[in-house]
């Protein structure tokens, strides 16, 4: 699960860099990415998405689709904050 957060972070500071973001920048486990108070509107999530896939594919050698079919059926959105997103990743990882 570190190796998931440390790469979820990374992804995170270099847009929030890119935006001048410093929540994003200085991102923990309750940092809120996307909803209500979320620091990413609809294109920087799928932004972030289409960043972090990539960056997984990298670090672990897996190609994962993180918005896919169960991530958009669940009742509570994966992209809520980095800690449920962590989660769901490392759900992904497991298949």
């Amino acid at each position: 699960m570190d190796k998931i957060l440390d790469t979820v972070i990374e992804s995170l500071k270099d847009l929030g860099s890119e935006n001048g973001n410093d929540n994003l920048i200085n991102a923990n486990l309750k940092t809120k990415l996307f909803g209500e108070n979320g620091n990413l509107d609809s294109m920087g999530l799928v932004i972030f998405i289409s960043d972090l896939e990539e960056l997984i594919d990298e670090k672990f050698s897996k190609n994962l689709t993180l918005a896919d079919d169960r991530a958009m059926s669940q009742k509570t959105s994966p992209f809520r904050n980095v800690e449920s997103l962590c989660k769901h990743i490392e759900n992904l990882l497991s298949d």
